[in-house]
């Protein structure tokens, strides 16, 4: 069975890895006879980890974006091109892993829902504000997040 092309891989390397584990150690469960003795079970989780790595890619940059989108939001008159800088970076860092690895498309709900509980907490030590000055929820959609024109 030949494996994915070049182009399937780059396009889409969460989804990629995944799948390739997940034969891998399919294929381990078999031990097939193999001329070179191969570690399979140690390969997959070697593989599974490069898409695990861009999902923690994806949390981080939600991470530092949403505690800049909540500074912006609530200390206005703090506001800097510094912080309009790494809000941009990081939605352009967020669209550049999404179209590398289009497969973490669907996680992006879970990992802001996630990154938003600490980006709470972080943003209320920034700004030492109280905690309760941000909502429990994040209150920006993911398509806000992620929207260049979109300024809380």
């Amino acid at each position: 069975m030949p494996g994915p092309t070049p182009t399937a891989c780059e396009e889409a390397v969460f989804t990629w890895s995944q799948e390739q584990a997940a034969a891998l150690r399919r294929l381990a469960g078999h031990r097939p006879n193999l001329a070179e003795p191969l570690d399979l079970l140690n390969i997959a989780e070697e593989i599974e980890s490069l898409g695990i790595s861009q999902w923690r890619e994806l949390a981080q940059h939600y991470l530092v974006l949403l505690v800049h989108l909540l500074t912006w939001r609530h200390q206005s008159a703090r506001r800097s091109r510094s912080w309009r800088a790494t809000i941009r970076t990081q939605r352009r860092e967020i669209a550049s892993l999404l179209r590398f690895s289009p497969g973490l498309k669907a996680k992006r709900a879970e990992e802001l829902a996630l990154a938003y509980a600490r980006a709470r907490l972080e943003a209320a030590e920034e700004t030492r504000l109280p905690l309760s000055t941000f909502p429990e929820t994040c209150p920006f959609t993911v398509a806000e997040v992620e929207d260049e024109s979109f300024w809380p």
